[in-house]
């Protein structure tokens, strides 16, 4: 068994940016106030500028389009960039670029010209920011072919799937979460990396499966606690890239369960947990025990006051309460 050490997810991700420049001198970081002291606005990449030099760690002027052309431009001649987008409300400015070029790229060109670009962005969902600092949009990305999907929820995830996504040929969304910088870990040493495409089971159960990411993660855990004193045996199932999707995890999990709730800090409403729901019921029909249950983020703006915010998210409760429901719907 290899050692690991305990470390948080925003120290983990630190750690992947620096193995991965060290590995590779393609490798470089680009966005607004990355280099020391500032070291970003959560302070991900700290002390990275000073080891590996201001030419591989850059600042940018404040324009998320100059960020993402440079990247992508960088990556069609053979760098591996990776580019920050501070908080991902942001992004909007960035996304035809994203969409039409980076993600268009090896397909335009008949497979000629990949365009291997990292995108590094966080919610700041949770921490009582507001309406335009704390959305969940990696629904708008799953939906353009071409842009692979990442959102970590531990430490040893975050290394492990951010390695991944730097070294990977295509265009990566990799989507932090503020909220979860602090949780600490044990991650793996040495050369460790997560494929990409994988779900992992947090949880094991047999009467429900949970399917979540991200922060749900930790929600769908206490929502188990809760249930399993109630004679509820539910498993978590942590997807961790969204695309590529690994269904057919997901599918193993909820054919031996026979019941699912999705569930994620994303909307609700045409939300990641829309499809995730639509094939788990088109590929078990027929052998699922319950119609499959979605708890996610309501369909409104989310507000800065701690209480209301509190509201528009899913939380333990309400992921048990849908559960329950599952569990019992065929009682």
């Amino acid at each position: 068994m290899s050692e690991t050490t305990t470390t948080t997810v925003l120290q983990a991700l630190n750690a992947a940016l620096d193995e991965a420049l060290s590995a590779d001198e393609r490798v470089f970081l680009l966005g607004e106030d990355l280099a020391d002291p500032a070291s970003g606005v959560s302070h991900v990449t700290s002390g990275l500028s000073t080891k590996h030099g201001a030419d591989r760690v850059l600042n940018t002027p404040i324009s998320e389009a100059a960020i993402a052309g440079a990247a992508i431009g960088a990556a069609i001649e053979g760098r591996l960039p990776v580019f920050e987008i501070m908080i991902m409300d942001f992004i909007g400015i960035a996304v035809d670029q994203i969409v039409n070029l980076a993600a268009k790229a090896r397909f335009s060109s008949g497979g000629r010209t990949p365009c291997p670009i990292t995108v590094r962005t966080a919610s700041f969902g949770g921490l009582g920011n507001g309406a335009t600092h704390s959305q969940s949009l990696e629904a708008w990305f799953m939906h353009v072919p071409g842009i692979k999907v990442v959102v970590p929820s531990t430490p040893a995830d975050a290394k492990g799937l951010l390695k991944s996504a730097v070294f990977d040929p295509d265009p990566v969304l990799f989507l932090e979460t503020t909220a979860l910088y602090g949780k600490r870990g044990p991650v793996p040493s040495g050369d460790y990396t997560i494929p990409l495409g994988r779900a992992d089971i947090k949880r094991a159960g047999s009467d429900v499966t949970i399917v979540t990411y991200g922060r749900g993660v930790y929600d769908a855990l206490d929502a188990a606690t809760a249930l399993a004193a109630e004679g509820i045996d539910a498993e978590v199932l942590d997807l961790r890239t969204l695309v590529p999707l690994d269904l057919p995890s997901v599918l193993e999990s909820v054919g031996r369960t026979g019941r699912a709730v999705v569930t994620h800090y994303a909307v609700e409403f045409a939300g990641p947990g829309a499809e995730i729901a639509a094939r788990i019921s088109s590929e078990l029909f027929g052998r699922l025990r319950a119609p499959v249950a979605r708890v996610g983020g309501r369909y409104r703006p989310i507000p800065a006051a701690a209480n209301l915010e509190a509201a528009v998210y899913p939380n333990a409760e309400r992921i048990a309460s849908a559960a329950r429901a599952t569990v019992g719907y065929d009682k």
